[in-house]
């Protein structure tokens, strides 16, 4: 966290340094070092606009050089600083080269070594009370970047300026060292005790308690959370309301006075007329509202680490007095605190904040920034609520009051979207408690929320993370995240990069028998989904308003696509919100949205889809029984052959079907004799990829068998014989060409095995194999004609045909091997050197050895 002084600014657009800033702090950095003006980010926007300009070209090129640094240029660099820092005179030198060296040790994620002498000048630096702020700023950010690190030897035993201890405190933080962080905690309680009502400022202090109380709950006393609760509650209740004092010259000759500024006023202007929040706003903050901001800003953390359940929560029923404490300072509490005990004193205090929030919330602000503000402090408030809900359920009916109304406000104006979330868990953690209906609440986040928002990466990332962390809560409700599954896809076709893992970890609980069909079909069409809803964003635009490279301008009948009547409905169906129960083919888009193809954002969609797929299977496989594994094997068969044409994208789907096929027929073995219809057809249709070919031609062999399916015919295994052998025929006889690739080795092989497996379950068919084994290892000798691979394939082949037509010498023998017994396919019979496979084949190689060698010449 920042500990940058901020007085003397516009509190309005800073007040929140503690919880709402740090982002836009980093994002303003730009890749250099902070410290330059001292204090917080802040200002105000912060849009889609300014984002887009976070990195310039120059600050690209900045990153970039940094990066490239030799060891030795870095040295130089140690050398210049450690000498400008041993100046009496600091100018602005110095600044410039401790930021140099920041970004430096920071642009990349390898760490740098910088020399000890350096490290030490850094420190003493650090430390020095005479030392300008901004250089302690500087030296400390640098030391944070460094940590952990074995070199530094900090203390803040004997630091007063409360400051300075800030940023000596940060350091140790970083360092992660427990026992240093339970004596910093012990140091900086220590000066909250001796803290003069005229003495140092706190507002640099809190911070680093709530960082204390994250790292070590315990590091703290009880008597010491208890003093600083009832403290914290003090201070979001009753900060002054007037604005602080600015001090004037009045003038060349005059002397300087004070000008009382007035009350300060609500977001809309407003003069406010009840207590301060971090919403209010003015000139200049007062000390005491500036701890107000930052008690708000640690307010959650706070109560959930002191709170029932918290590793420093003291005993809620203690009502003792606290007289006598080390930290009577702190214990010091208005006449109403005496009322209750420390920790129930905070909880009311942070009830009373949050509703007036929620009230603040309701205005119309005046400038952006405050807008922002507002969207924030509202997460933040409601999220508050909830914790003291789990803390203490009396606290459930009041706050219902206030979310039902809140909710209905929020649900229609689409610049509040993020709010719902937080409204949303807490009725996921208190509506069956409190008996209030909360499905009209799910209902609408995941109906509207992502097909209208899906192109907002802050929304993408928070909705599925309250997805993720809601599972456990959702109860009955699970079945409305389940039928949502197309729209919450959709969330995922737009930022798949960032959203893929989480998505990962979320299938497992998305998916069940009745969604299981739907959902693959969905997932192999995700670059289609993601071109779909980049054509329907397009489509929002006039065509003045869109770049000379967009897409749609070069191929605009991919706009009038949208409303073609013959495709309309493909486009609805792509674009669901809920499950449907039925299946499309999408031929004709994937036509029409060819020309999206290439786009960036679909080919990084198309790149997570291999990861997705595999994590489906991987939980379907968990649950699935043998009818679901049958429904499952068609999609592998029918969509192998028609996916969207993204480049690298077949390839590395047909690997992960190719991979599951053979899965979901030992999951259920009987699904190869069940889907004969539907596997013959495949085999004799237009040639597939050969990954998938290869996996289907293998099951065949390993499943079509009486041992597996007693409802395995003779004519079942005749009709794939003559299936296989004819496409066989086709990849080995016919020349390569554009359209018929020439054959990988692998499918030539399983052929050729399963061929043989087939014909010693229909003995009838061994002699008819054995001429086409022969052929085939005549054909790998002289492959001057046809498809068939190279040296290294030409081998392979001729091995397999000879193993082969060894095994078949001996019908009884070829059936053992071929088709083993259950028993003999158990993991034993494969360990056991005595029954293992391997010895049967050594055997029958032998016999076979000995009866050619009796043979006449």
């Amino acid at each position: 966290m920042h500990h940058g002084t901020l007085h003397g600014t516009r509190p309005g657009s800073r007040r929140c340094c503690g919880l709402f800033s740090r982002s836009r702090q980093r994002a303003e950095r730009q890749g250099s070092c902070p410290g330059g003006g001292g204090g917080g980010g802040g200002g105000s926007g912060g849009g889609s606009g300014s984002r887009r300009r976070m990195f310039t070209t120059g600050a690209e090129s900045l990153l970039r050089q940094a990066r490239e640094l030799r060891d030795e240029e870095l040295g130089r660099l140690c050398a210049r600083v450690c000498a400008l820092l041993r100046e009496e005179d600091w100018g602005p030198d110095a600044p410039d080269a401790l930021r140099r060296l920041f970004l430096i040790i920071s642009a990349t994620k390898y760490n740098r070594r910088l020399e000890r002498p350096c490290l030490a000048l850094l420190q003493t630096t650090l430390c020095s009370p005479t030392c300008p702020e901004q250089l302690q700023l500087l030296c400390a950010a640098v030391l944070r970047e460094m940590s952990p690190c074995d070199s530094l030897s900090l203390s803040c035993d004997h630091i007063q300026n409360t400051r300075q201890l800030g940023l000596v405190a940060s350091v140790l933080l970083a360092q992660g060292d427990q026992q240093q962080v339970r004596s910093l905690a012990q140091r900086v309680l220590k000066v909250l005790e001796s803290r003069q009502p005229e003495g140092p400022s706190l507002r640099h202090l809190l911070p680093i308690v709530s960082k204390v109380t994250s790292l070590a709950p315990d590091a703290l006393h009880e008597e010491q959370t208890r003093a600083l609760s009832k403290r914290l509650g003090d201070w979001l209740r009753y900060a002054s309301v007037q604005q602080a004092v600015a001090h004037s010259s009045g003038g060349f000759f005059s002397t300087p006075r004070a000008r009382q500024l007035g009350p300060v006023t609500e977001v809309d202007g407003a003069v406010a007329t009840d207590f301060f929040t971090v919403l209010s706003t003015g000139q200049r903050f007062t000390e005491d509202q500036w701890l107000n901001v930052q008690a708000f800003s640690m307010l959650r953390a706070w109560l959930l680490d002191s709170g029932p359940g918290g590793s420093s929560a003291p005993d809620a029923d203690d009502k003792s007095e606290l007289e006598g404490s080390t930290l009577s300072v702190l214990s010091a509490a208005s006449t109403a605190g005496h009322l209750l005990p420390p920790q129930q004193w905070l909880r009311e205090k942070a009830f009373e904040y949050c509703q007036r929030l929620l009230e603040q919330s309701n205005r119309r602000a005046l400038k952006k920034a405050d807008s922002d503000l507002q969207k924030a402090c509202l997460v933040e408030a409601v999220l508050v609520l909830d914790v003291l809900c789990q803390q203490d359920p009396s606290f459930l009916y009041r706050t219902l009051s206030c979310l039902k109304p809140l909710h209905t406000r929020l649900r229609g104006d689409p610049a509040w979207v993020r709010a719902l979330l937080p409204v949303a868990q807490f009725f996921l953690h208190h509506g069956e408690a409190a008996a209030v209906d909360a499905e009209a609440v799910y209902q609408h986040l995941f109906t509207r929320i992502p097909a209208e928002h899906f192109h907002s990466p802050m929304l993408a990332f928070e909705f599925v993370q309250f997805c993720r962390d809601s599972l456990p809560l959702f109860g009955r409700n699970l079945g409305i995240l389940r039928t949502s599954f197309p729209n919450l896809f959709k969330f995922l076709a737009w930022n798949s990069p960032p959203l893929t893992s989480d998505f990962v970890a979320l299938l497992p609980s998305l998916v069940d028998a009745g969604t299981a069909v739907e959902m693959l079909h969905l997932l192999l069409d995700l670059p289609c989904l993601t071109a779909a809803l980049d054509l329907q964003l397009r489509s929002l635009q006039a065509a003045s308003e869109r770049p000379p490279w967009d897409v749609s301008i070069r191929a605009p009948g991919c706009l009038e696509a949208l409303r073609d009547s013959q495709v309309q409905g493909l486009f609805q169906h792509l674009l669901r919100a809920h499950a449907s129960g039925t299946v499309e083919r999408l031929t004709p888009l994937y036509r029409l949205l060819q020309p999206l193809a290439g786009c960036a954002r679909v080919v990084q969609c198309a790149e997570a889809v291999p990861t997705l797929l595999r994590a489906f299977f991987s939980a379907v496989t968990q649950f699935a029984d043998g009818a679901l594994a049958s429904q499952l094997a068609l999609p592998l068969l029918e969509r192998s052959d028609s996916l969207y044409q993204v480049p690298g994208y077949e390839a590395g789907v047909h690997r992960v079907l190719s991979s599951q096929f053979p899965a979901l027929c030992k999951l259920h073995p009987p699904l190869v004799v069940e889907q004969a219809k539907e596997l013959l057809e495949f085999v004799g249709g237009p040639r597939s990829g050969g990954h998938v070919l290869t996996s289907v031609v293998w099951a065949i062999g390993e499943y079509l068998s009486v041992s597996w399916d007693r409802r395995c015919t003779v004519e079942q295994i005749n009709n794939f014989f003559e299936a296989l052998e004819a496409l066989l025929f086709e990849v080995t006889q016919s020349r390569p060409s554009t359209t018929l690739p020439k054959c990988p080795p692998q499918v030539i092989t399983v052929l050729m095995t399963t061929l043989t497996k087939l014909a010693s379950r229909s003995q009838d068919l061994i002699p008819r194999v054995s001429l086409l084994l022969s052929k085939m290892r005549t054909l790998a000798q002289s492959p001057a004609t046809g498809s068939t691979p190279g040296e290294e394939g030409v081998g392979a082949i001729h091995t397999r045909a000879t193993e082969l037509l060894n095994l078949l010498k001996m019908p009884s023998v070829a059936q053992f091997v071929f088709t083993p017994s259950v028993e003999v396919s158990e993991p034993r019979y494969h360990r056991d050197t005595n029954t293992a496979l391997p010895l049967v084949l050594r055997t029958v190689s032998r016999l076979v050895e000995r009866e050619a060698g009796l043979l006449p010449g």
